[in-house]
């Protein structure tokens, strides 16, 4: 039962954590079991900690040694609690800043390259996806940026809200470490931390030099030759979750997938500009598919807009974040999610910002969402 109880159901559209659906839940609806009985490795075939956070540390420390130089970009929230991480693990963190609402800035990252002939750069960290401002980066650049110097170093990506929401390609775009959560686009409760490895951030493993023991690569490289994959106790509970999740987006297809989140941002967007407001992101090259953070006048406090979506509409809405906060709402667009969803979503959006003293027309922004979506929805293929 609901500590605080709402009638129907919550409208969560945070960028994370998502709505878990049904099969999901009744997946992970089991008792416990061996996790070293055959049934188990049958399921996992990939390194997975304990969050996002740890996915972070596991993906710096198995592949860096202290005091090795990274060039890390921080463009918002998450950025920075990464090159927080960074630093305190004690690596020489080299810094480009930009305006929150922008992307990484390349064409530093171009000098830098250019710059170091000794290659004293060990890793690029990015993160893909920025949630907390709406911005997805370009790797594709970031890699032929890397190629073109013929630069050896690392690059470790953060796709906590972008792996199985966004175009992704690790092999074509060269990522040596890849990171998820399960939270976010693969619609899971918190609690696995997603890393996939290059065979050359493994070879990288073994020589780095920093202190791990929970997230030791090779403690669970040699769980996973031995066939049992886990050196420590996992939530079996998130394992049969996460194979019904992947069941699910292999069901639909992950291109067919990547096409929804790119409607539902694009309706998004459009009910935004309806409103008459602006997107935090700064330019369309910028802007993100799985999160819009929209930029509210001067003499409201979007803080009081998420507030009163909770409080009358139970509905759940993001705050703005650190340099934002107070100036942006997040609404979060991924997952397992519709668009019939997302408009319910429009709707108490529109009335909330009647309620809080923006003169919105009410339906304007769900009339442009449903103009696009009208056209561009696909039959389901399933049901064809």
């Amino acid at each position: 039962m609901d500590y605080v109880y709402g009638p129907g159901k919550n409208h969560l559209f945070v960028p994370g954590p998502v709505n878990i659906p049904e099969p999901v839940l009744r997946a992970m609806n089991r008792n416990n079991e061996d996790y070293r009985s055959p049934a188990i490795p049958a399921m996992t075939k990939t390194l997975l900690e304990d969050s996002g956070t740890g996915a972070w540390e596991s993906a710096l420390t198995n592949t860096l040694s202290p005091g090795d130089r990274t060039v890390s970009f921080l463009i918002g929230q998450f950025s920075l609690l990464w090159i927080d991480q960074q630093q305190r693990l004690n690596f020489n963190v080299d810094v480009v800043e930009s305006e929150w609402g922008q992307g990484a800035n390349l064409d530093i990252l171009a000098e830098k390259l250019a710059a170091d002939h000794s290659h004293t750069i060990k890793a690029i960290c990015i993160v893909h996806n920025e949630t907390a401002t709406g911005v997805t980066n370009n790797l594709a650049t970031v890699r032929k940026l890397l190629d073109h110097y013929r630069h050896p170093a690392l690059l470790l990506v953060d796709g906590v809200s972008s792996i199985c929401a966004l175009d992704f390609r690790m092999d074509e775009w060269g990522v040596d470490v890849a990171l998820t959560g399960s939270q976010k686009a693969l619609s899971l409760p918190t609690g696995l931390g997603i890393v996939c490895a290059s065979p050359k951030a493994l070879e990288a493993s073994k020589s780095a030099k920093s202190v791990r023991v929970f997230f030791d690569w090779n403690d669970y490289l040699k769980f996973y030759k031995l066939g049992t994959f886990w050196p420590y106790t996992p939530s079996i509970q998130l394992l049969y979750g996460l194979r019904a999740a992947l069941d699910l987006i292999f069901e639909e297809g992950l291109d067919n997938v990547i096409a929804r989140h790119t409607r539902m941002g694009k309706a998004t967007r459009l009910a935004v500009e309806a409103w008459g407001l602006k997107n935090c992101t700064q330019k369309e090259e910028w802007y993100s598919d799985t999160v819009t953070a929209v930029l509210v006048p001067p003499y409201i406090d979007s803080a009081e807009i998420v507030k009163r979506a909770w409080k009358r509409y139970n509905m759940s809405l993001g705050l703005g974040l650190n340099k934002v906060a107070g100036k942006v709402f997040r609404i979060g667009h991924l997952g397992n999610l519709n668009e019939l969803q997302l408009l319910g979503c429009l709707a108490g959006v529109e009335m909330i910002l009647k309620d809080v003293g923006y003169p919105v027309k009410l339906g304007s922004g769900v009339a442009a969402a449903c103009a696009y979506l009208q056209n561009n929805i696909p039959m389901i293929p399933s049901r064809i």
